[in-house]
Parts: structure tokens; sequence; C-alpha cells
């Protein structure tokens, strides 16, 4: 039986612009390949205050609320929003990159649903269930950052936390999940894993491996500008899938940002198709219960082939490389997988090879087992 894919087109609200990198259409491009593979979609409905409570302080919610009612539309923004000390400054609202939208609490309910829904279900006992939408996993607490406005990969831990005593988080997207390491921080029931460009030269300037978290569950995967997928698979391998496997987890949530490909803007890993999408079938070959969602992903015809193929792949479901031809012309794409991808291979070994040393030297000696 296949799982179920969480989707609607209400999920596609969530809109900070044309001019913004973060596209709706990223997901509604995939949910139509998919379809052709025999993928069917379930309507998740939306989210509510109450899921978003099992992460969120109450300040954070009311200031995000206050801000969607000064913005509506056909009602001009009230003066003084833009003071410094102003509590939308304050948690996030105003930046250059989460730029105010009419609607955009309720779009911020729809665009999550999915991953709440798909974490209900396996709570309730599903061996897994997928969607693209959400993976915003920069959110903290009380703070929007990096086109995140509710943290939906953390409700998914907490509500999966209702049924199992441990839970790991896994990230593969581009960027550090920082939300989802500082709101599980200290606590040693949820391992959170990361692997990223070194915040050194990326946004959001955190995952270093030196952040442990107070009982080692914690976990960060730093990697250099411009390390290719060999590296970048052997590194996910030697660290995230060994302390998974220590720690005892007993149920996942799997952020799938695709922005490590060599083609996106926003960074500067080589990645490959198909490593990205060994690091999700090596998640998947642990046989936990499993959540997946989405994430980063910034060039549209990468973020088209590695998202469809992880749900197929997710879904047991074999296909050929080439892609369908009305999708290969329309996506200007006629494979998933990547035939030439940068190299020289090897790039950015002895970095990663560090990264791998300390979380060997620490973090596996050290963790909690059950």
């Amino acid at each position: 039986m296949r799982p179920t894919f969480y989707y609607h087109p209400r999920m596609l609200d969530y809109d900070f612009g044309p001019q913004h990198p973060f596209r709706p259409e990223r997901l509604a491009n995939c949910v139509n390949l998919l379809a052709h593979y025999g993928i069917e979609t379930t309507d998740p409905g939306v989210a509510t205050i109450k899921d978003a409570m099992r992460v969120h302080t109450e300040s954070y919610l009311d200031t995000f609320q206050k801000i969607d009612a000064l913005i509506a539309p056909g009602k001009p923004a009230k003066d003084g929003i833009y003071y410094e000390d102003s509590p939308f400054v304050q948690h996030g609202f105003l930046s250059g990159d989460n730029p105010p939208f009419p609607n955009m609490w309720q779009a911020t309910l729809n665009f999550i649903a999915g991953t709440v829904r798909a974490a209900e279900e396996v709570r309730d006992g599903a061996p897994m269930a997928l969607t693209l939408g959400g993976g915003l996993h920069h959110c903290s607490k009380e703070r929007a950052s990096g086109f995140c406005l509710l943290d939906d990969p953390a409700i998914a831990c907490a509500i999966l936390r209702e049924k199992f005593d441990r839970v790991a988080y896994v990230d593969i997207d581009l960027h550090h999940g920082d939300g989802v390491q500082w709101i599980f921080y200290d606590d040693p029931s949820v391992l959170t894993c990361s692997i990223h460009e070194t915040g050194r030269t990326l946004f959001p300037g955190t995952g270093f491996s030196e952040e442990t978290g107070a009982q080692h569950t914690s976990l960060n995967v730093p990697l250099e500008a411009y390390t290719t997928g060999d590296v970048w698979l052997n590194a996910f391998r030697e660290t995230i899938v060994a302390a998974v496997s220590k720690f005892g987890s007993q149920a996942i949530v799997l952020q799938m940002g695709s922005d490590p490909h060599f083609s996106d803007p926003l960074g500067h890993l080589q990645v490959a198709q198909q490593d990205w999408l060994e690091a999700v079938r090596d998640i998947k070959k642990l046989g936990l219960p499993l959540v997946a969602c989405g994430g980063g992903g910034y060039n549209m015809n990468s973020v088209i082939r590695m998202w469809s193929s992880a749900i197929l792949a997710l879904s047991g479901i074999n296909h050929d490389d080439e892609i369908p031809a009305p999708f290969a012309e329309e996506f200007q794409t006629p494979r998933f997988s990547d035939p030439n991808p940068p190299g020289p291979y090897g790039r950015g070994r002895e970095f990663a090879q560090q990264s791998i040393d300390y979380i060997r030297n620490h973090h596996l000696q050290e963790m909690p087992t059950p």
C-alpha cells in the first residue's frame, strides 16, 4: 500500500510574491508530474493555531496574527509598524526574506497542513506519510526567518513524540536546520541532524559541529562550499545514518530540501540528483515510521526532478530515468538524474572528514542510547 501523499492547491497560497525565490509553483509542477506515475493526492485540510502552539510561543503567534490583520487586502498598513522596537521587527516579519503579504497567517496554516497531517497519520500507526509542502525549518519558537513563518518540521516532531519516546529529525537541505535545532536543543528525546553548507559561507551562519545540544542530541555536518556529491553522501552516511541508528530512533521526520543541487542559485554545494536521492533512500531503508516534507530548492528544473524522484522512491514506484515527453519538454529536462555533475570528485573531502571525525569522537560516543 502506497503512503498517503498530502497536497491541495490552497497550499500554493504561501506566496511572497513574483520576485521572491520561494515560488509556490515548485510544488504544483511536481504534483502534475507525479500524477503521471499514479501518485494520488489527499487533501490535508488546514492546520490550526493549536498545531502551531505545539512549538511556538503565544507572543509570537499573537504578533503574527496582528500583522496579518494590518495588511489585510484593501486595508492600508497602520503607521508605526516599522519602528526599530516594533514587535513585528523583533519577531522577524518585516525582513527582506519574509515580506508580509495579505492573508499570510491562513496561507501559512494551509502550507504546513500536509506536514501536520502526515505526522498525525504516522503517530496513529501509518508506516509513512508524505508531502512536499512545508519544510519551514528556519523559524524558531518566536522569530520568523529565511522564508519560514511557522516551523512545521518541529511541529511534526512534537506530534510524533506523543507516541514515540525517541524521534529523529533529518535535514538534507542546503541550509542548516537552525529553527528545529534550537526548539529541541535541550530535549534529549529528539535527535536533530543537519547536513549543510557551512555557516561560514551561507545563511543562517550556524550549524557548526560544536553545537551539540545539552546531551549531544544536536548533530551538525557542515561542509565547505563546492563540496561534491560523492563527499556529501559519504558524510551523510558516516554521521547521520549512524547517529539515527545509535540513538535508537523510533520515528523520523525527513526535511527534503533540494537546494544542495549544484544548479541552485542560493548556495555553493555541488550535489547531483542521484547523490541526494541516495540519502532519501538510505532513510527509507532504516525501516522506521517516516514523515517526509519539502523544503528549500530554487532552481525549478532541479527541484522538480529531485522532489518527484524522492516521492516515487518513498512510494516504492520504479520508473525509467527518462522523464515522459510532455513533461520533459515543459520543464526542459530529459531525465531525472544528472549525467554530467561537476567535479572533480572528492572536492571538499578534507573539510568533510573533520566534521566526520568530530562527530565520531564526540557525538557518537556521548550520545544517549536507549
